[in-house]
């Protein structure tokens, strides 16, 4: 028929029972004696926002507006969060509900965002919108803590940013708090408790760096490729000695001149290859030495600055502040 965001509690009340039953019947004069009974008792909120809900509904059936807006009046001083359902209900009985919102002060759909945030860093969204303009303080009460934190004229939605911090900019303690929110407009006033939890926690650290990201060590010792100098040497020695040998070649000598010159060439030969297959003893690469070096510097000036931030973050606090469900409400 009628609901708030959730579905309506179960009435505790016969009379409340008897008159939302007398409705559903559609035996309207039933329901608002019924209605009217439960109000003379001893009723919860729930109990008694339901019986002026059948009791705005029944004289909204009968046309009689005013008796109608009286009880929404009512009702949206108990529960200023309920709305009807505009796929449920006639827009006779939506109309009359406006009616009777636009009369009265009270301020609606108050919550606070859950936030997280290192403090300093961060804020907390406090959203509410109120029935009539009129100026809004907001206030927040706990851990020794008390300070308006807003106050502006609002018309329709408003709401704010909150730090979480003190006058010097620290953050609040950690505990349970109530944000007040109160409207004002003349002589009248509105206001609604929200209860929040506030949790302190400490701030990650950020592990130094072993290595630049994108970047990589290059080699400071390499081997020069093979030298085939030496064996061309070596050749180019023996073929000039043989030669020679050959051009000042002695007959009296006979032949064993020769066997002793090739042997000596292919000695020098032996020696130009050996020489020239040997793996070079690696060499220090200049330029790769330097680069490296830049690269050392570079992650220790960012090491540095990380264990700089680390400190600073030692020393900072995060901030969690959730809202406690079902511990709003509000007093005209």
């Amino acid at each position: 028929m009628f609901g708030a965001w959730d579905a309506l509690p179960a009435q505790e009340n016969p009379s409340v029972r008897a008159a939302q039953a007398a409705y559903d019947a559609f035996d309207l004069t039933r329901a608002i004696e019924s209605a009217r009974q439960a109000l003379g008792e001893q009723l919860s909120a729930d109990d008694r926002a339901i019986a002026l809900e059948v009791l705005a509904f029944s004289y909204g059936v009968l046309d009689s507006t005013r008796q109608a807006v009286d009880a929404f009046r009512e009702l949206s001083f108990i529960d200023p969060n309920r709305v009807p359902d505009v796929n449920e209900v006639s827009p006779r009985i939506t109309s009359l509900y406006a009616s009777a919102l636009g009369q009265v002060l009270v301020v609606r759909r108050a919550s606070v965002d859950s936030s997280s945030f290192i403090s300093g860093q961060g804020v907390v969204p406090i959203n509410y919108s109120v029935s009539r303009p009129s100026r809004v303080v907001t206030r927040v009460v706990g851990q020794g803590f008390n300070a308006v934190i807003d106050s502006q004229l609002v018309a329709g939605t408003g709401g704010l940013r909150w730090t979480a911090t003190d006058d010097n900019g620290n953050p609040v303690p950690a505990g349970r708090y109530q944000v007040l929110v109160t409207a004002i407009e003349g002589t009248n006033e509105f206001a609604v408790s929200l209860e929040i939890d506030i949790r302190h926690g400490t701030v990650d650290t950020v592990s130094h760096l072993t290595s630049l990201p994108g970047y990589e060590k290059l080699a400071e010792m390499e081997s020069p490729p093979r030298d085939w100098k030496p064996l061309g040497i070596s050749v180019l020695y023996a073929g000039l000695s043989t030669g020679a040998a050959y051009a000042l070649a002695n007959p009296d000598l006979g032949d064993n001149w020769r066997g002793g010159a090739m042997a000596v060439s292919l000695a020098a030969v032996t020696t130009g290859f050996i020489m020239s297959i040997r793996k070079p003893e690696p060499r220090p690469v200049d330029a790769n030495i330097r680069y490296n070096q830049l690269l050392d510097q570079q992650l220790a000036q960012q090491n540095l600055q990380i264990g700089l931030d680390n400190e600073r973050r030692r020393r900072q606090v995060r901030l969690t502040v959730v809202q406690v469900i079902g511990d709003d409400g509000g007093r005209p």
